[in-house]
């Protein structure tokens, strides 16, 4: 995952850089802080996997109440599996009891660093809001609430060629169901900027409050600013509560009329005035953009801006590297003391060094094997939650389809009953008309006309009621009849989840294991290489080996080979990054 960096620790040292988490995961650098987390670029200790992790921030370790958060990130973001979502590896906890996500690492450009340029053109702004609405869609038919929408957590990156490929970030706050004990009734979660009015009275957060946070990124790409501006938290979220939003064309004339009528729609201060779902937005999102002139007018802007830097190789040799170092210093030695004994540490720690050589290559290829198979139970887990996830989702597009039939029968209904209040008025004061003629011993054939018209209105108008009526009826049934299927497959979704969760734990724990033992060949064998560079760093026989060798060792030259300072403080040169190898 990439985020904006942390510019202030740009130039300090982290002392979690280096560290070893969960036993194979080496923390590489630092890519930035979230609200609850510090994200890491890490590289699995034996395989080349690049992944990013994130760990609780050090200041809010104590907080227990966030590790559970954390905890839901995982689950809530693994149970959706959506190509606009971030990928979540795995979860667990140190031996320090630290908790740790593993995620997909991704290169792309944060939204607010494009949105921090100005309005974005209008093609490329409701393509990029087309796609959060599809991933909140799948995430509100399978019950996650993203709850903290911003332009921070939305990445923009490449895939298979197609630029501005949406990936939604941190469900650090998405809520499965609300749990009591991880925060007080009524707090406030969320940015203030971005947070729907239910949200800052401190009401539980809703699909329909992800779509006013659509709404203000939408109001944001369209304008260049913010809805609602202010310095302080509270007139912030009073403004949120209470105030309206400037129309776009106010600031920009020439913004498109129904993408501001989207906007304003989402930005509603009422839910039940916005959106019915991400389903019913994404109908007229799709509508909206199939009126607009094709355009890559944003390609070229997209074009001149570098692209991220690729992952750097690793700091640390592979394994199949180190026979090759052991088979160098055979050849040292044997030149070192070609016809004298040999010092018997010297012999140990050559032995040591084939031998940890032959065990760790050995080791990489189990635990490789034991990846594969972990990312063959990934990948069908994936798979399987990928179709379960577009059933739920293509029944609830028929759901959503269902129930603004059935509300716009509904109101169909209303209307009649308006309709009928004046008819059955004016049918009562005709019938009263001819009432009247009769007891006056009058036949007035037009007041009974006009009594007997009235009433096959209001009967007409009845019937006609009974139509829509029937017709919402039928509507709201095939509705409910969805939403059980829909909720039988969100309990098997998440019935599976939970035994795929148990077989690949049981994996994870092995590998771990394995991890483990190769942080500790690794050791073993730098403290080999370390006895026999000391007794070989000086051998003249070996001058010309020694460059080759200690450049892949990673190690400053020799007294000898640089002529700069005594031997001594080149020893301790090679203790210090000996020390610096990770422990168990």
């Amino acid at each position: 995952m990439s985020i904006r960096a942390d510019r202030r620790n740009r130039h300090t040292k982290d002392p979690l850089l280096g560290k070893v988490v969960a036993g194979r995961y080496r923390l590489e650098s630092r890519l930035g802080e979230g609200g609850m987390g510090l994200v890491y670029r890490a590289r699995h200790v034996l395989i080349d996997r690049i992944v990013a992790i994130k760990l609780i921030r050090p200041d809010l370790r104590a907080e227990t109440h966030l590790r559970a958060w954390m905890l839901r990130e995982a689950k809530a973001a693994n149970r959706v599996d959506h190509a606009h979502i971030i990928d979540i590896y795995d979860i667990g906890e140190t031996e320090e009891g630290e908790l740790y996500l593993v995620m997909e690492y991704l290169l792309g450009t944060p939204l607010s660093a494009e949105l921090s340029n100005g309005p974005m053109p209008i093609a490329r702004s409701v393509d990029v809001i087309e796609q959060m609405c599809a991933a909140l869609a799948r995430a509100h038919d399978l019950g996650v609430v993203h709850r903290d929408l911003k332009s921070d957590n939305i990445l923009l990156t490449e895939r298979g060629g197609r630029k501005d490929f949406v990936k939604i970030l941190d469900f650090g706050l998405a809520a499965l169901k609300r749990d009591a004990r991880l925060a007080p009734k009524g707090a406030v979660f969320g940015t203030p900027e971005y947070m729907a009015p239910e949200q800052t009275r401190g009401e539980d957060a809703s699909p329909s409050s992800d779509l006013y946070a659509l709404g203000v990124l939408l109001y944001e790409m369209l304008t260049g600013q913010l809805p609602f501006r202010s310095s302080d938290r509270d007139a912030l979220l009073k403004m949120q509560q209470f105030e309206l939003p400037v129309k776009p064309r106010e600031i920009r004339p020439d913004v498109n009329p129904r993408a501001e009528e989207i906007a304003l729609r989402l930005l509603e201060k009422n839910a039940q005035n916005r959106y019915l779902d991400a389903h019913h937005l994404q109908d007229d999102l799709k509508r909206l953009q199939r009126t607009l002139p094709s355009s890559t007018a944003w390609e070229a802007k997209g074009d001149a801006m570098p692209a991220p830097p690729p992952p750097p190789a690793p700091q640390s040799a592979n394994v199949t590297d180190w026979a090759n170092r052991a088979s160098q210093f055979t050849r040292m030695v044997s030149r070192a003391y070609s016809g004298r004994d040999t010092p018997g540490d010297v012999l140990a720690s050559l032995k040591a060094s084939w031998d940890l050589a032959a065990r760790a290559s050995r080791l990489e290829g189990e635990v490789a094997s034991l990846t594969r198979k972990l990312d063959a139970l990934e990948r069908r887990g994936r798979a399987l939650r990928a179709e379960i996830g577009r059933k739920v989702e293509d029944l609830a597009q028929e759901e959503s389809r269902a129930l603004r039939e059935a509300a716009g029968h509904k109101e169909d209904e209303r209307r009649i009953d308006a309709e009928l209040l004046d008819l059955e008025r004016l049918a009562q004061n005709a019938r009263d008309e001819a009432d009247t003629a009769l007891a006056a011993g009058r036949f007035e054939p037009a007041y009974f006309e006009r009594a007997g018209g009235t009433a096959a209105t209001v009967a007409s108008k009845r019937e006609e009621h009974g139509r829509y009526q029937a017709r919402r009826l039928d509507k709201e049934k095939m509705a409910r009849g969805l939403r059980r299927q829909i909720e039988q497959l969100r309990v098997q979704l998440s019935r599976y989840a939970e035994a795929l969760e148990e077989d690949l734990t049981r994996g994870r724990t092995l590998v771990a294991e394995r991890a483990r033992e190769a942080l500790n060949f690794e050791r073993d064998f730098h403290n080999a290489c370390t006895t026999l560079l000391a007794h070989l760093r000086d051998k003249p026989e070996c001058r010309d080996l020694l460059p080759e060798l200690m450049a892949a060792l990673q190690m400053p030259p020799t007294a000898s080979q640089s002529g700069e300072g005594p031997a001594s403080e080149d020893s301790q040169r090679i203790q210090r990054r000996q020390a610096a190898v990770p422990r168990e």
